[in-house]
């Protein structure tokens, strides 16, 4: 691990650490660390954000990230992941437009045995269209992802992290392979106030992006069922020009019970 990556983890720790007892944070949005969580059976979790990811040589802006999960049982969730895009670069025109969708099914195969939930999220990355791939919005070819997330809590926080391996289906067309590792860290401080943060390595095989990020960010409970989100980082390094120097994540989070009959509060 570079020196950098293990002083920001360490610092991370230490605060969540020294600060008041009683964790009860998770992985999943704002953060890019997913966890193991599902929504429950017939329950909801609808997820609407606008995410800046802004570097030297281009800005996208997702505007809206659509994320919606819909729990089967306890253990197993469906997910449908898709942003719209506005994508800039210096001396060339803005483009916009619908960018990768992502279904996956998550299964929680090990539920709260002596402390530990480890699921299984694998998610198929749908290719872009070329116009779309040459101007940012979108990437190429058909993929899946292959991730394992791991949570337990430590003390007065809740440790989630996550790996996984994006598997082009025709390698030769369709990009290079692909892997993420995430580890997240948060607090509950309050009832209704979560702090959390994370580390995150995205790093393509053979080819760019190498980008680790760090980011801090909150959750806090307004209103029955809505949650804001909120999220802000950058790259630890500010090479090489695609690196962000900044990435974000504003947005709320909606919880329905009973097929959407209902809100719900956040257990």
């Amino acid at each position: 691990m570079r020196p950098v990556l293990l002083h920001a983890a360490v610092a991370l720790l230490a605060g969540c650490l020294l600060a008041p007892p009683g964790a009860r944070a998770q992985g999943g949005p704002p953060l890019l660390t997913n966890d193991p969580g599902t929504p429950g059976a017939e329950n909801w979790e609808i997820n609407i954000a606008a995410m800046p990811v802004l570097s030297r040589d281009q800005n996208t802006y997702q505007l809206p990230q659509l994320d919606i999960n819909y729990g089967i049982g306890p253990c197993i969730q469906l997910t449908l992941e898709i942003p719209y895009v506005v994508a800039t670069i210096p001396g060339a025109p803005r483009a916009t437009g619908w960018s990768n969708a992502s279904p996956g099914v998550k299964w929680r195969f090990i539920d709260n045995k002596r402390g530990w939930n480890v699921s299984f999220f694998p998610q198929l990355a749908t290719g872009g269209a070329s116009g779309d791939v040459r101007s940012g919005i979108a990437t190429a070819g058909t993929r899946i992802l292959l991730p394992i997330e791991v949570q337990k809590n430590i003390g007065p926080l809740e440790v989630n992290a996550e790996a996984g391996y994006y598997v082009p289906f025709h390698e030769a067309n369709e990009g290079h392979e692909e892997r993420i590792l995430g580890l997240a860290l948060g607090h509950q401080f309050t009832k209704k106030l979560e702090v959390i943060g994370e580390v995150y390595n995205d790093s393509a095989m053979a080819a760019p992006p190498h980008n680790t990020t760090w980011d801090a960010g909150a959750r806090y409970e307004f209103h029955r069922g809505l949650i804001a989100l909120a999220m802000a980082g950058r790259n630890f390094t500010p090479t090489p020009d695609s690196a962000p120097t900044f990435l974000g994540y504003f947005g709320i989070q909606i919880l329905l019970d009973h097929n959407g009959r209902s809100l719900h509060a956040d257990n």
